[in-house]
């Protein structure tokens, strides 16, 4: 609503709500990093911490996209009402929660006092007293997100009990074994069997709903990841910027088609909108797939 009072193109204001919904999938607390996590008996407060830094990168590229398309074609993206420093500072209270929120979170986690398991506790705890403390939840409404979180839990649990059941086929039929071994066999250095792999996920992504594809696919391509000598905490970072660009991806693309739905503009136009943006999505994917530190120095640095 804001950018359509701002008269902006209904390209862009689309394009930047279905791609910017994506960041949800990398930044903690991350569902698709919490399934890999337990799938791949991986620590999540790693994955977690590797999520942040491509996070924050994939989220600067979003930035720069929408500053170069801006700048291109003024006309796209309208210059908003220019506010005073003091009016910048006055509404700064409003959001002084969320900062004490992260700082307790990520703070207490970086410090040593809280396991990632923990932190997240103390987040959820102080979400509850702030909210309650400022009188913005009621019964019903806490009543409600309590209902949510059961709901999210029981899906994760259902995904999972799935994802255990498929686990014993493929090591049945060794599934993996076969493929690894056909991968191994190939007359290719180890870079560009990632890359295969990766594109299997961006094609799978785009076709079967991400966590489903992540839980089909996870269990025949770690062994051969592993087996190639990369990181599993890297190797999942990898895995949800993938699901990240899949989701945005034809012929499934969900974010495009809620977006659609509820703007009542075209999936052509939201299409459109989208395609600036993959491109620095794309970008990003490369640089973490040939600079694995970006991922791995903040979890080697704080859970050595």
């Amino acid at each position: 609503p804001e950018m359509d009072r701002y008269q902006y193109d209904k390209r862009l204001s689309c394009g930047t709500v279905a791609t910017v919904g994506t960041l949800g999938v990398i930044i903690p607390p991350s569902v698709t990093l919490i399934i890999y996590g337990i799938l791949t008996e991986t620590s999540i407060g790693k994955l977690f911490l590797a999520g942040l830094i491509p996070g924050l990168l994939i989220a600067l590229s979003f930035v720069i996209t929408l500053f170069g398309w801006c700048k291109i074609n003024p006309n796209l993206g309208p210059k908003g009402e220019k506010s005073t420093w003091r009016e910048r500072f006055a509404s700064l209270p409003s959001v002084a929660w969320v900062i004490v929120v992260f700082i307790l979170v990520v703070g207490g986690l970086m410090m040593g006092f809280f396991t990632p398991t923990e932190a997240g506790s103390m987040g959820v705890f102080a979400v509850l007293v702030l909210v309650v403390a400022k009188r913005d939840i009621n019964l019903k409404g806490f009543i409600k997100s309590i209902m949510d979180s059961l709901r999210i839990g029981c899906m994760i649990l259902t995904l999972l009990i799935g994802a255990t059941v498929l686990g014993h086929f493929f090591a049945v039929t060794k599934t993996p074994y076969i493929v690894s071994e056909w991968l191994g066999s190939l007359p290719v250095d180890r870079s560009i069997i990632m890359i295969i792999i990766i594109f299997v996920y961006l094609i799978g992504g785009s076709f079967i709903e991400d966590l489903a594809f992540l839980i089909l696919a996870t269990p025949i391509f770690l062994p051969i990841v592993l087996k190639l000598g990369y990181d599993p905490v890297w190797f999942g970072v990898i895995v949800c910027v993938t699901c990240m660009i899949g989701i945005i991806l034809p012929p499934m693309a969900i974010n495009v088609f809620v977006v659609s739905g509820i703007t009542k503009q075209s999936i052509g136009t939201v299409y459109k909108g989208i395609y600036p943006f993959l491109a620095g999505m794309c970008t990003c994917l490369f640089i973490l797939l040939f600079f694995p530190q970006i991922s791995l120095w903040l979890p080697n640095l704080l859970m050595k």
